[in-house]
């Protein structure tokens, strides 16, 4: 005997239940069949809802009775061409209707909705849909015997989620076996009765465990539970969108998968079959050639030491604790005790070694019941101080890793917990059951799908890595980082396995936000055009509500408000990328604050590019300091676009003339005087020293302006004026070092803890003097260097090499 079970979505149709024919025909070949089939689909919510609008005195529920009758016969008009058969089933389908309006408007007379006239309002969805299937096998010429469910499956009393009374059932489906000797029996799922013949249910998702009952009680070669995805997945595909199908797995990871909110399985289906060792087979109604899942006793060998992920939402922690439970037995017994009394199902317990207090998990909704029955169980307690009174946490919800081979290796809570901490996924509890098939943990709801796909990619996604990104600052360094990121996307995959998404690109007048998948960077600049604006603190906000894994925000701007935000981002462990030197250069108080963040809230608050570009000048100086070198000394020269204008003014043209080429050529800022006033210079020797280990303000920079005062009053074309007019002071500068054989060189230096900027005159031999074009250049004078520097030199401007930096921080953040 084989049993087979197709739920709601695969009996929706007459298109769908004609598919299930086929399957059904199909297994007939093997040998007998026991079909279980759930109601159309959508049904029993609709006659749910038809009863509390009844009981609630809204007689909508005439109408939605209305158009069950009329969706039925519409179904056995497809499914039964022969005028014959319909004349059959018609009439029952009529008198069946008529019944359930009569139920209704005795609810509805009644104002009053009890569990056991819900059962039997809600037996009709699977009553007639057996039937209608029964007859379409029939009407095809295959014999097909009906068999009421209710008279097979005895129950309890307990009206809603029924428990089943094996021994007489096992009874009563070898009687029927015995008498009806058919190959085909079609039978409701869900429903059962109890010994007074009262209509019961086995809970939300019963026809599965019918089907189960059914095949345990008849001893089935396997059972098939068709649904409408091609089995067990590796997580919920509404949440992962690359979970994979488990194709063998154990009754054992099946029921805790199953338990932990697996939608495909019933939880308790898994235990009749596993009692007798049926195997048991999840298949896809609409895709019946693909494998599926086959659920057995002793499967093979996973590759992976994870099976699945699953999860379960509307969560509420109940804390009890208190000194006076210390040393004290039985606490436990009665907080479980009290529990029990009111019916609450406990999910999840965990306990403190000290016995200071106990943890458990229970359903949202019963809550206001928990604290009541158990401030009342301990109020004496409660009133002499020794325990606080119940404190309940909502808003939780439980991700779980499931996997039999977890047990034998070790290192798997390491790698969760390390998962989840670095996307800022907070644990607030955590269980571990005795077997180590199952590990628990209890977060905010909120986190639930960053979570799941964190652990996804952590435990099943060997191949790549999602990173997603929000830039700021889609100007002439950012196009050319979004540029370099659109061709470098193969690459990253295949040798870092990396997948960087661009999620969201952003500028001071639009706001262009990704969906799904990440956006297009072969389109950006005109979608960006057409795109909302966004204020930086709503910017800030949606990066928070999309609490997205991986995320990284990358500031490619000179703005100080931009700087403002990355507190708040890093404080939901967010990595900035910073080639904005406002922060990182701001208050020492601040400085501090956005490091210690990183380090908290386990991300990064990366800048290498606030000195020297793509120069790995931060990188250096933090190996020396953490390898334990001390820095003495440092000299500099660290703006590109000074070297550039310095190295290219030798008299024979104006000053002016070589400054607009600097600007020209995309070596300044679009005001030429934040670079040439060094105040830039100022910043990036600021951020050195504080990284050599000083805590230095940017009042402590000493900044010897070689520009007369004029030049730095008006807008920009004043600028250029003043430049002219004082032609004749820059040629003097020039001529007073050749003069001497030296050049002139806008140099930064630190040392005993002092640090200051300004223009000097460079003697031949000098490590500085040779320096060419628009390069930076630092010599590090440390412990292990006393007198042969440690030397960074390179390119120190231009927006392709600065991209190229703010680009390498990005991957230094993404393989945290």
């Amino acid at each position: 005997m084989q049993v087979l079970k197709f739920g709601g979505t695969s009996v929706a149709s007459a298109e769908n239940i004609g598919k299930v024919i086929a399957i059904v025909t199909s297994a007939l070949a093997h040998g007998p069949v026991a079909l279980v089939v759930s109601a159309l689909g959508g049904t029993t919510d609709a006659l749910i809802g038809a009863g509390r609008a009844a009981a609630a005195g809204d007689d909508t529920f005439r109408q939605t009775l209305r158009q069950l009758e009329a969706r039925h016969l519409t179904a056995a008009e497809s499914l039964l061409p022969d005028f014959g058969a319909q004349a059959e089933i018609q009439p029952w389908l009529t008198a069946q209707f008529t019944e359930l309006a009569l139920l209704a408007d005795g609810i509805f007379a009644l104002g009053e909705l009890s569990p056991r006239t819900l059962d039997r309002l809600m037996s009709y969805g699977e009553l007639l849909s057996s039937r209608l299937v029964a007859a379409a096998f029939q009407a095809r010429g295959i014999a097909a015997t009906w068999a009421d469910s209710r008279q097979l499956i005895r129950t309890n009393s307990r009206f809603g989620t029924a428990q089943v009374e094996e021994e007489i059932t096992q009874r009563q489906v070898a009687s029927f076996q015995q008498e009806s000797k058919a190959s085909l029996w079609v039978a409701p799922g869900f429903i059962a009765a109890d010994a007074a013949g009262h209509t019961t249910t086995l809970g939300r998702g019963g026809s599965d465990y019918t089907a189960a009952i059914l095949a345990a009680a008849l001893g089935a070669e396997k059972l098939e539970i068709w649904t409408d995805v091609s089995g067990m997945l590796t997580a919920d595909p509404r949440l992962v969108r690359s979970a994979r199908p488990i194709a063998r797995i154990s009754y054992e990871e099946a029921m805790e998968l199953s338990h932990f909110g697996a939608k495909v399985l019933y939880a308790p289906t898994v235990q009749p079959v596993r009692r007798r060792g049926i195997p048991m087979w999840i298949k896809n109604t609409f895709a019946p050639a693909d494998y599926g899942t086959l659920v057995e006793v002793a499967p093979p060998p996973s590759l992976g030491v994870v099976r699945g992920l699953s999860s379960i939402g509307h969560l509420a922690l109940l804390n009890l604790e208190g000194s006076g439970m210390v040393g004290v037995p039985g606490f436990s017994a009665r907080l479980f005790a009290a529990l029990a009394r009111a019916r609450i199902n406990v999910v999840l317990i965990t306990q403190s070694s000290s016995e200071h207090s106990i943890c458990v998990g229970v359903s949202e909704g019963d809550v206001p019941a928990a604290q009541e029955v158990v401030n009342e169980e301990f109020a004496a307690e409660i009133a002499a101080g020794r325990l606080e009174p119940l404190r309940p946490e909502t808003g939780l919800a439980i991700v779980a890793l499931v996997g039999d081979n977890m047990r034998n290796h070790p290192g798997i809570s390491g790698r969760l917990f390390s998962a989840l901490g670095h996307n800022g996924v907070n644990i607030r509890a955590i269980a571990q059951g005795a077997s180590e098939r199952n590990i628990s943990t209890v977060i905010q709801a909120d986190d639930v799908r960053k979570a799941i796909n964190v652990l996804h990619e952590e435990f099943f996604e060997a191949t790549y890595k999602q990173v997603n990104l929000f830039i700021l600052g889609p100007g002439n360094v950012g196009g050319k980082l979004l540029g370099q990121l659109a061709r470098q996307q193969p690459y990253l995959r295949d040798k870092l396995g990396l997948d960087l998404r661009v999620v969201a690109i952003a500028n001071s007048r639009h706001c262009l936000v990704s969906d799904e998948g990440g956006l297009d960077l072969r389109t950006w600049p005109e979608d960006l055009d057409k795109a909302p604006r966004l204020s930086l603190e709503e910017l800030t906000q949606l990066i928070i509500s999309k609490n997205l894994r991986n995320s990284i925000f990358v500031d490619v701007t000179a703005n100080p408000a931009a700087a403002g935000q990355y507190a708040p981002l890093l404080a939901k462990s967010v990595a900035v990328v910073a080639c904005n030197k406002i922060a990182a250069s701001g208050t020492y108080a601040s400085y501090r604050q956005l490091k210690q963040l990183a380090r908290d809230f386990n991300t990064k608050y990366l800048f290498e590019t606030n000195v020297g570009a793509a120069l790995p000048v931060i990188g250096t100086l933090g190996d020396l300091t953490r390898s334990g070198d001390v820095v003495r000394r440092m000299q500099a020269v660290l703006s590109g676009t000074l070297n550039f204008v310095f190295n290219n003014y030798d008299g024979s043209r104006p000053f002016a003339e070589v400054v607009r080429q600097a600007q020209e050529e995309g070596y300044t800022e679009p005001d030429p005087r934040l670079d040439l006033n060094g105040s830039d210079v100022a910043r990036k020797i600021l951020i050195l020293a504080r990284e050599a280990g000083q805590p230095l303000e940017m009042s402590d920079v000493a900044n010897e302006s070689f520009l007369p005062a004029s030049c730095l009053d008006g807008d920009v074309a004043a600028f250029y004026e003043q430049l002219a007019v004082h032609e004749p002071h820059f040629r003097a500068l020039f001529d007073a070092a050749a003069g001497q054989g030296k050049r002139l060189k806008f140099v930064a230096q630190y040392a005993d803890g002092q640090a200051a900027v300004g223009l000097q005159q460079i003697a031949p031999g000098h490590d500085l003097y040779e320096l060419r074009g628009k390069d930076n250049l630092v010599l590090f004078y440390t412990d292990r260097y006393p007198e042969q520097p440690l030397v960074v030199k390179g390119a120190g401007a231009g927006a392709e090499v600065t991209a190229s930096g703010v680009f390498a921080d990005i991957i230094r953040a993404a393989r945290l």
